[in-house]
């Protein structure tokens, strides 16, 4: 089940962190309660990284990544820039965006293989989505809202999406992303999924309103791995593997 926790006194967790396979950003708040969520849960596992982004506490909403990557908007500052440079591992490609649309986590869904992005994101963003997330781009919509990131969680083994998104628009989704997807809510019937959860490919975190059978939701589509986070890397990269042969 995911671990539930407040970011002050804000269910909207999501808003502040951002966790990937190899790392995990945290805003700096007033409270050690929210950090030490994550680092009871995560330990040593991954960096976790206390940072703020263009003097805001907002992380997980003015940035993205996955494994390979992580984008940060052009107003994050250079020493915060290279503050996550020293902390990050030397395989994750930091890349700073000019992009007009810049609360880049409302804007772009993605796991380590595909991302969802707004229709109307710059060309040129698209290519660097590309290059330093090493991801599939397709612009879409979720249930008709453009801000994909906040209606649309992912991790590698499934997806949650608005509570709105209908049959066919999830076959026609999960059928891009080859991953399974669930319509579903976070924090007692909220649609901004983005907002309450977070996920990787063995943890999940969201508000410390989300009901049981939200919860049970989550745990059902994202396929956690009970053997810990080393055999879902490894399955990642045993994936990559075997689309480098195939290309």
């Amino acid at each position: 089940m995911p671990v539930r926790a407040q970011f002050e006194n804000s269910n909207d967790i999501g808003v502040f962190a951002r966790l990937t396979n190899a790392y995990c950003l945290v805003g700096i708040g007033a409270s050690e309660n929210f950090y030490s969520v994550f680092q009871a849960e995560l330990g040593n596992s991954i960096p976790l990284v206390r940072t703020t982004i263009a003097d805001t506490r907002i992380v997980g909403r003015m940035t993205v990544g996955n494994r390979h990557g992580l984008l940060l908007p052009n107003s994050t500052t250079d020493q915060e820039m290279q503050h996550i440079r020293n902390s990050l591992p030397d395989s994750v490609q930091i890349t700073r965006l000019e992009e007009r649309l810049s609360a880049l986590g409302n804007v772009i869904a993605c796991n380590d293989y595909v991302a969802l992005v707004h229709p109307d994101i710059d060309r040129e963003t698209e290519e660097i989505i590309i290059d330093t997330l090493k991801v599939e781009v397709f612009r879409q919509t979720v249930a008709g809202e453009v801000l994909v990131g906040a209606y649309c969680v992912l991790n590698n083994n499934g997806g949650l999406v608005h509570p709105n998104t209908s049959i066919e628009d999830q076959d026609e989704l999960a059928s891009l992303l080859q991953v399974p997807l669930l319509a579903g809510t976070v924090n007692r019937g909220s649609a901004v999924l983005g907002g309450g959860l977070i996920v990787n490919d063995w943890a999940s975190f969201a508000g410390a309103i989300t009901t049981p059978s939200e919860s049970a939701v989550i745990d059902s589509v994202f396929q956690f791995q009970d053997s810990g986070h080393t055999s879902a890397v490894n399955d990642a990269w045993v994936r990559d593997s075997l689309i480098d042969s195939m290309n």
